[in-house]
């Protein structure tokens, strides 16, 4: 018998990692799809808020009574999805801290990683966060916590201080890590290439989530899902990818160009590490053709053939633990989703699955709480 695979679909609910985009487009009406979808297909998903955007947007609102408009819609967004049996839970981006709002734009100069602020600067945000959201939800539900964290853009190690942060606000677990990742920008710079656990519920050391502790600590990690693709899928992603450079560079030398994604991503996400320009070509181009692409489970950043083979990844890690049930966590950004057709299908194949069991990240804290899923520690194997 195959085990069963508690699935936890979330959404890191937010505007771009620059401030950039329009609230309508990349955040209210997206979530209100995905919402649409979860009910036709009897999923409950999870939307990880940002919170440090909606927090300036209320600073800010007496002087400009637009942004006051769009809290409210935000507000208003978070309660109708909660109400409806969604999940919510807390998500910060601390470049917000240092936010300035000219000529109707935003311009935020903050570090990107929480880590790179003091302990009590990270808990005054995250509290503050954290307070928001318990105001906004235990008027429709008395029993709302929030139990779970996100940190923006995966930022949760190596340092000293951040997860007995989240110990002192009472989050039973974080969801940060993703095994394999590595990131070089100019904004950002973390490995998690090398995590001793990237699949399993585990007790963190907790100077160093990336590793696991000898002993039970007052926080857990369980990290968000990751896999490689198939050799043939990766070539296909490349080729792809490879045509669509191409068709931008032939756009803005037509005059095309803009603050779309596109620009977005070139300016903020570029790798900036000093590689050799052939060991760039081996990791992006050679290596995922040998020995397949590593994907976070991001669902809206990959296509249908991608997300089933995740599905099968899934499935051979679940087998592979030993456990009759085993919590697996899905990442998306809707602020991104251009074509929703590939979630939908996605969707159909797991809700038609009779060993996957779509839960919340509450639903999550609590089985981790009742002890009906184990976690790992060093001392355990």
């Amino acid at each position: 018998m195959r085990p069963t695979i508690h699935l936890a679909l979330t959404d890191d609910w937010e505007l771009r990692g620059n401030g950039s985009g329009d609230v309508e487009e990349i955040q209210l009406r997206p979530m209100r799809e995905l919402v649409r979808l979860y009910h036709e297909y009897g999923a409950r998903g999870t939307f990880n808020a940002e919170m440090m955007q909606q927090l300036t947007f209320r600073r800010r609102q007496d002087e400009h009574p637009e942004l006051k408009a769009l809290a409210d819609a935000w507000d208003d967004h978070v309660r109708d999805a909660f109400r409806q049996g969604h999940d919510i839970q807390l998500h910060a981006h601390p470049q917000w801290s240092e936010a300035r709002y000219e000529g109707g734009r935003w311009r935020l100069s903050g570090d990107w990683s929480i880590l790179n602020y003091d302990a009590e600067s990270a808990y005054e945000m995250l509290a503050a966060g954290k307070e928001y959201l318990e105001n906004l939800l235990r008027p429709v539900d008395p029993a709302y916590r929030c139990v779970s964290f996100r940190a923006g853009a995966s930022c949760i190690a190596p340092s000293p201080f951040i997860l007995g942060v989240l110990a002192r606000l009472g989050i039973v677990f974080d969801m940060s890590i993703v095994g394999g990742m590595r990131v070089h920008t100019r904004n950002l710079r973390l490995d998690y290439t090398n995590c001793e656990e990237s699949f399993l519920p585990f007790y963190p050391r907790m100077d160093d989530a990336r590793r696991v502790s000898d002993k039970a600590e007052p926080i857990i990690c369980v990290p968000i899902f990751h896999f490689h693709t198939s050799r043939r899928r990766a070539l296909v992603q490349i080729a792809s990818k490879t045509r669509r450079k191409v068709f931008q560079k032939v756009g803005r030398a037509a005059g095309g160009g803009g603050e779309g994604f596109e620009s977005y991503a070139q300016q903020e996400w570029a790798d900036v590490s000093q590689t050799s320009a052939l060991a760039r070509v081996y990791e992006k181009a050679l290596r995922p053709c040998l020995v397949g692409r590593h994907e976070t489970a991001d669902v809206g950043a990959l296509d249908y053939p991608s997300l089933r083979e995740m599905m099968g990844a899934m499935r051979r890690r679940a087998r592979q633990s030993g456990l009759e049930e085993a919590p697996v966590i899905l990442t998306n950004h809707s602020k991104y989703i251009t074509d929703f057709a590939p979630i939908e299908r996605f969707l159909a194949e797991a809700a038609a699955a009779d060993d996957i069991e779509f839960v919340t990240l509450s639903d999550i804290a609590a089985k981790l709480r009742a002890g009906d899923f184990p976690v790992r520690t060093a001392a355990a194997g």
